[in-house]
């Protein structure tokens, strides 16, 4: 199961779009009254009055679902699946409408609620794709939805905006990615497919704590596109090469001497073992042997020894 949210300001355009479409069928509907469209519209709208300084009072999330589960939802089973996913999602004591939609092959459904709950106090959207990719995911494996392995299944021809796009970035940050050694390179490559990437940094600091990619109007934070694209995980990836890289530097070439080639080639291993054991076979350091022995005297045809023939002694 995938939910999308997006909040907006007009119940006109969306309850149209969500009631109006062909072979749409509504689900279920509080504090609203569902004679027509027009009049669950003049609904919401009544209600978001009381909370006239909350602009964007109009929240739409959609749910969906893979073909392999189509024989698993019902319209009762989807509506609970929307109930829980609400529940979840913290979402209570409000206007809410449940429409499913039969357009597509794969089961998806829409809701639409109010921001401006029944005691006109604002229901929060912050942390909401945090909350919407887990809720998700629990009740996926909870109920044992289906759960696509990679992303070469996503019927990516289907998408439309922000997800078309989303999966677009992915493809191609990740293949610069790959051919990329550090960040400036990586840059460069996503600057040259029209990608600006935009580091988010700590306040009155110079410390990067995130990173976004924008593609024209849309723009999305690295972990939103997938989680391996966060800041985290690409710094990694690219101290990761930059420690082969200066590794590969620092090594040194082994030499091999041969009979045919003699004083060239690499270090060997035998070689590096014959200077090991000429080490430790040294003969140890002896300070007597080491002490310097007495001169002594010569005589010279004159008879005066060394002293004298100094000029000493006299």
């Amino acid at each position: 199961m995938i939910g999308k949210v997006v909040i907006g300001k007009s119940f006109g355009g969306c309850v149209r779009y969500v009631a109006n479409k062909k072979d749409a069928e509504i689900l279920y509907g509080d504090g609203i009254r569902m004679d027509n469209p027009s009049f669950i519209i003049k609904d919401f709208d009544l209600q978001r009055k009381m909370n006239p300084e909350l602009s964007k009072a109009v929240a739409h999330i959609s749910l969906s679902w893979s073909e392999v589960d189509s024989d698993k939802l019902s319209n009762e089973n989807m509506l609970a699946m929307a109930m829980e996913y609400l529940k979840l999602m913290a979402i209570k004591n409000t206007q809410l409408l449940v429409v499913r939609h039969n357009d597509n092959h794969h089961p998806h459904l829409h809701i639409i609620y109010n921001r401006v709950d029944n005691d006109g106090k604002t229901i929060s959207d912050q942390f909401q794709f945090k909350k919407n990719v887990a809720a998700c995911k629990e009740i996926t494996v909870k109920h044992g939805f289906f759960i696509a392995k990679d992303r070469d299944k996503v019927n990516r021809k289907a998408l439309k905006g922000g997800d078309k796009i989303r999966y677009q970035l992915f493809d191609q940050i990740k293949s610069a990615q790959k051919s990329s050694k550090n960040w400036d390179s990586f840059g460069n490559k996503l600057s040259n497919n029209g990608i600006e990437m935009v580091f988010k940094y700590k306040n009155g600091s110079n410390e990067i704590q995130g990173v976004s990619f924008k593609s024209g109007e849309y723009t999305f934070k690295g972990s939103e596109i997938d989680r391996s694209l966060s800041y985290g995980k690409l710094n990694a990836f690219f101290q990761d090469i930059s420690v082969q890289h200066d590794s590969t530097k620092i090594s040194l070439p082994e030499r091999e001497f041969s009979e045919s080639s003699p004083g060239k080639g690499t270090f060997s291993e035998s070689s590096k073992l014959t200077e090991v054991l000429e080490i430790l076979f040294m003969p140890a350091f002896s300070p007597i042997q080491a002490e310097l022995e007495p001169r002594k005297k010569k005589k010279r045809g004159t008879g005066y020894d060394e002293e004298k023939s100094q000029g000493r002694g006299r």
